[in-house]
């Protein structure tokens, strides 16, 4: 059976052959119904390290993963949604070097998304350049070897291991690194590859509304979703393309009164798909009822402010970001605390927590309210008065949401809408994003065909401004007749720091998180690269990627005819002989036409007749 959710994260994957070999049955189940799937691999021991148990060396965490990579692989060539995978790993881990080069080589782990968990302490060690310590979980042993060097840090599961009085565990240097040196990397590796992406971890617990019961260490394979162990979240998504009267005029308006009512009863829809979530495991079953978090947001975002004469990026569009977002949440956790009233809370919020001195430590103010070790707290009380991200509303919400709780833990999300952008709203904008281009193709996989698929598509304000303002708009054009407004901007025209810029204002009304992606040129300059990462965390988002288009490392689902166009690819034949095409014309081979592009990167990437 298919699950009606789709965005799941792993239980924690325990450093033991039984542990892995379990997390991978447990894979194969969830992405057998539908989901994808993300795991933090960081909590196995480094490479090299000795394992009593079978009285060998490990060959550390990427060589396991690469056994999810090919279950993955085999889950969906055998038919049904393809499969998606996201790996994080601990910026601290001794093998974390290894994970940020792990796509350099050809066709590994291509059934994942990669994301290293950034932490504050790393970001500041960056800021003053000094040394970063690469460090694992000490045994009995080693912690006792007064040859050790130890540190305390957080880590996502504390069992078998050494803490103290506020959950940190005892980890064992392993090597010490130039902070920089590895933010180089890192950036090194985005810049060229895409990858890994950027998770700033300690920020999503700091703003996580279930902060009192849960350690987050890994998200959904597109990000938009930091989840626990076993957590799953539904999605859902508005589009706002439908609130606007008078496009492309003066005239031009959203339709607040029109929006807040979908969302009211869009809440209570989401609320209701809980009760047939379909998600294969117990654990997760277990997880989705006791908290009932989902995640709903809006797609279309970049086409409705060009259908409002607004350019994204621009203030005026910051505002009606941040405004759109508000609205949602305002009436969405109201519509909550009805639902409570109605229906009941959340589970968990009628349960009571015992205030341990780690809570005391991330929430001070608990102190000076009066609570101390061992009082007992309702989980309702905990995240009304508590949650970072619920005192931005005003009292009377969080009054009434901690007198009789709320249907849920969680609210919104912003997701990429990839598929429904394209397929329910007639190619609007993504998600949060601007529309890639206004002319331009997608790759496509058909069943039967052995490469990708090239399709022409147009985005849906362009289609809409051809409709209703002048059949002639073209933006390849450089005839008068076909000019279009200047407001008509397109992903890679957009300056980096205004894609930040309007994930900050989404940022600030969204309780999960974004699937965001800042698009660059292909010749924007590398130290300029680096400063998009440093802003996004000055700026307090909870994740940033990037995309800057680079034929040599692969071919994204999105294309422009222009890049194609500027790139030549070589093949040898089989008499030795070398050719050279442009990535947009066609060739044969196999007895099929292929465009270069794509037959390029199937061979190269080893996915070749495999769809």
């Amino acid at each position: 059976a298919t699950s009606t959710i789709y965005c799941t994260v792993s239980g924690t994957v325990r450093d033991s052959m039984d542990g892995i070999l379990s997390s991978v049955h447990e894979a194969g189940l969830t992405l057998k119904a539908g989901c994808g799937i993300g795991y933090e691999f960081s909590t196995l021991r480094p490479r090299g390290a000795f394992v009593s148990g079978a009285g060998s060396y490990t060959s550390g965490p990427l060589s396991f993963m690469d056994i999810f990579n090919a279950m993955c692989f085999t889950v969906s060539s055998a038919g049904g949604r393809r499969g998606a995978q996201m790996a994080t790993f601990d910026i601290a881990h001794p093998d974390v070097i290894d994970f940020i080069r792990a796509k350099r080589e050809d066709g590994r782990l291509r059934q994942f998304n990669l994301s290293c968990l950034i932490t504050d302490e790393f970001m500041q060690a960056v800021k003053n350049d000094t040394h970063w310590e690469l460090a694992f979980p000490a045994n009995q042993t080693e912690h006792d070897d007064p040859t050790s060097r130890i540190v305390w840090r957080p880590w996502p599961t504390t069992q078998g291991y050494i803490t103290n009085d506020i959950g940190q565990v005892a980890c064992k240097i392993y090597k010490t690194l130039p902070a920089r040196r590895v933010w180089d990397m890192i950036m090194t590796s985005t810049y060229d590859y895409a990858e890994p992406g950027f998770i700033l971890i300690d920020k999503i617990n700091e703003m996580n509304n279930n902060w009192f019961c849960e350690n987050i260490r890994a998200t959904n394979p597109c990000g938009e979703q930091p989840l626990p162990p076993y957590g799953s979240c539904l999605l859902g998504s508005v589009n706002l393309t439908k609130f606007v009267e008078n496009p492309f005029t003066d005239k031009a308006r959203f339709d607040w009164e029109r929006y807040r009512a979908v969302v009211a009863i869009f809440t209570r829809m989401l609320d209701n798909v809980v009760e047939i979530n379909g998600l294969p495991l117990s654990q997760q079953r277990d997880e989705i009822t006791r908290k009932r978090r989902h995640g709903m947001g809006f797609l279309g975002l970049g086409s409705t402010m060009t259908m409002l004469r607004m350019k994204y990026g621009e203030p005026d569009s910051l505002a009606f970001a941040e405004r759109v977002t508000q609205e949602m949440a305002v009436v969405g956790w109201e519509t909550g605390v009805d639902l409570a009233e109605e229906k009941g809370p959340a589970p968990i919020l009628v349960e009571n927590f015992s205030v341990s001195a780690e809570m005391l430590a991330k929430r001070p103010e608990m102190k000076r309210d009066g609570y101390k070790v061992g009082d007992l707290v309702p989980g309702k009380v905990l995240l009304a008065k508590y949650s970072r991200y619920m005192q931005k509303f005003g009292k009377d919400l969080t009054d009434r949401m901690a007198d009789v709780g709320v249907r849920f833990t969680h609210h919104t999300s912003i997701a990429p809408t990839g598929t429904i952008s394209l397929s329910l709203a007639n190619n609007a904008s993504n998600g949060i994003e601007p529309s890639f281009a206004h002319q331009y193709s997608r790759n496509v996989i058909r069943e039967g065909r052995k490469t990708k698929e090239k399709v022409d598509v147009f985005s849906y304000e362009l289609l809409a401004y051809r409709t209703l303002v002048n059949p002639q708009a073209n933006p390849d054009s450089d005839a008068p007749e076909a000019a279009l407004p200047d407001y008509f901007v397109s992903a890679d025209a957009i300056g980096p720091k205004q894609h930040v810029d309007v994930q900050a204002a989404v940022q600030k009304w969204v309780d999960s998180s974004i699937s965001k992606t800042a698009n660059v040129p292909s010749d924007f300059p590398y130290e300029d690269f680096k400063e998009i990462y440093m802003y996004a965390y000055d700026q307090g988002l909870k994740g940033c990627t990037t995309f800057r288009f680079n034929p040599e490392a692969f071919q994204g689902v999105l294309v422009k005819e222009k890049d194609l166009e500027n790139t030549i690819y070589r093949f040898q034949l089989e008499n030795g002989e070398m050719i050279e095409v442009k990535g947009n014309e066609e060739i044969e081979y196999d007895g099929e036409l292929h465009t270069a592009a794509n037959l390029y990167d199937a061979l190269k990437e080893g996915y070749y007749g495999k769809f």
